[in-house]
């Protein structure tokens, strides 16, 4: 079927991988195709597709295996990852044919970087494939080097700092953790595959912008010929091209944000302290009391965002004694509130998508890191961009009262703080750049767009558009 019949240019599939963090960034750029002309069809898990409505794009389902809750019904990470490969092969390859004979055929799949399997569904049915990832161009760029055998495991504390090119050398503790012992298997494995038959795919696309990390990306360009096509954040948020765009269009859990903004309505601008470790960050108790003790000691307004299944780590007085202080909740739209004129600070794992929201909203940041790429992207904050602070750790890994305490006095009231306010607006206005119209992002994106509404398939090589 001709596009020009079909009554659009281009049908393009968006398959992420189904957790919050992964979810959003690529929801945001099947809006941003959708406001480009394409059709857009997301594909989701059955257990996450109930919780994705978003502008200008469908959504269906495909299936992992574990419908009825997902990767919480699985016996192990193992089985979740191969059981996902196995049915959503099919399923994926079923949607592709389904949607064939509709008479709606897809001319793409862009698929999240964990999921290197949709390049056999796509190969198989000759449908064109991009691949999407997620994490900075620094944490790309050391995963890279370790798949291609540039870098080697372990990685010693003796022989710090790394210095790659077009990065800033890091020290031991500023690598991701995978690198340094806390070692999950099963996703070690995804990160690794993340890279493989890179020279197979279409278009190879990084949730980043060329400000930001360009020289990384740029040092390992015949590696990882990626295209920057960030910041993946709701547009209202930055260039407002994009209609009624003020939210991601999913979330996995109900928010209470309307609390939130009652509350931070009764305080003045800038005085409030904004605290939240992600949808997947698990801080262990000790963690948890002290970052307690440290924000009821620095006597600063507060909201702190607790998953349900992470308040029974919390100490039995905290709740009972912030009252007039703080405020305690499970769940919000984090950039509502942190878009909020009382916001003066966030205080934060430093996972990507968290990373990237501070830096569009200008908000002043504090890194907590936990896990995986966060030490780094905390590195990225502090010592490249100096929006923030890292937060340090003693000998027993752990973030002290007194050095949360210091950390938010300094960033709302000390003198760094007026710099790091400096710089984070800086950063806000180069991030809207980027996805503003004739922006480095932007370009990418359109390129795209043009490539696959009409541009010649021998051009599409390694990323090359």
């Amino acid at each position: 079927m001709e596009k020009k019949e079909r009554g659009y240019s281009a049908h393009v599939i968006v398959f992420p991988y189904p957790s919050q963090g992964h979810i959003n960034p690529m929801l945001q750029f099947a809006k941003r195709l959708a406001s480009k002309g394409l059709k857009i069809t997301v594909a989701t898990t059955h257990y996450t597709v109930k919780s994705i409505h978003a502008l200008g794009v469908s959504v269906e389902p495909i299936s992992d295996g574990y419908d009825q809750s997902g990767f919480w019904q699985a016996p192990s990470a193992d089985a979740y990852i191969a059981e996902f490969k196995a049915i959503g092969s099919r399923t994926l390859t079923e949607l592709i044919q389904k949607l064939d004979r509709l008479g709606s055929p897809v001319d793409c799949v862009v698929y999240d970087s964990l999921l290197g399997w949709v390049q056999n569904v796509t190969r198989q049915l000759g449908v064109r494939g991009a691949i999407f990832f997620t994490n900075s161009s620094f944490v790309c760029s050391i995963f890279c080097r370790l798949h291609h055998g540039l870098l080697s495991l372990p990685l010693s504390s003796d022989a710090m700092p790394l210095t790659l090119p077009g990065m800033v050398p890091l020290g031991y503790s500023e690598l991701p953790t995978f690198l340094t012992g806390v070692v999950y298997p099963a996703y070690w494995t995804m990160v690794m595959n993340q890279f493989a038959g890179l020279d197979k795919v279409d278009w190879v696309f990084g949730n980043t912008f060329e400000r930001l990390d360009g020289q990384a990306a740029k040092a390992i360009s015949d590696l990882w010929p990626v295209k920057m096509i960030g910041p993946m954040v709701p547009s209202s948020y930055l260039d407002g091209r994009i209609k009624g765009d003020t939210s991601y269009g999913a979330s996995l859990w109900k928010p209470d944000s309307d609390k939130c903004i009652q509350w931070l309505d009764t305080k003045p601008n800038g005085s409030a302290v904004y605290v939240s470790f992600g949808s997947m960050a698990e801080v262990s108790p000790k963690q948890m009391d002290e970052i307690a003790w440290g924000l009821k000691g620095c006597n600063i307004p507060f909201i702190w965002v607790v998953k349900e299944s992470e308040q029974c780590k919390l100490p039995d007085w905290f709740e009972p004694s912030i009252e007039d202080q703080g405020l305690l909740i499970s769940w919000c739209d984090q950039l509502q509130v942190m878009a909020h004129e009382a916001v003066g600070c966030f205080v934060t794992h430093c996972g990507w998508n968290s990373t990237l929201e501070g830096l569009c909203l200008g908000l002043p940041i504090i890194g907590v890191p936990q896990w995986a790429d966060q030490p780094t992207n905390a590195k990225l904050v502090e010592d490249v961009c100096g929006v923030g602070l890292r937060a340090k750790m003693d000998g027993e890994g752990i973030v002290r009262r007194e050095e949360i305490e210091f950390c938010i006095r300094e960033v709302i009231h000390g003198e760094r703080g007026k710099e790091i306010k400096k710089n984070s607006r800086k950063w806000r206005e180069l991030a809207k750049e980027a996805v503003d119209e004739g922006g480095s992002s932007d370009k990418n994106i359109d390129e795209f767009v043009s490539m696959l509404c009409g541009g010649n398939r021998s051009t599409l090589i390694n990323g090359s558009i």
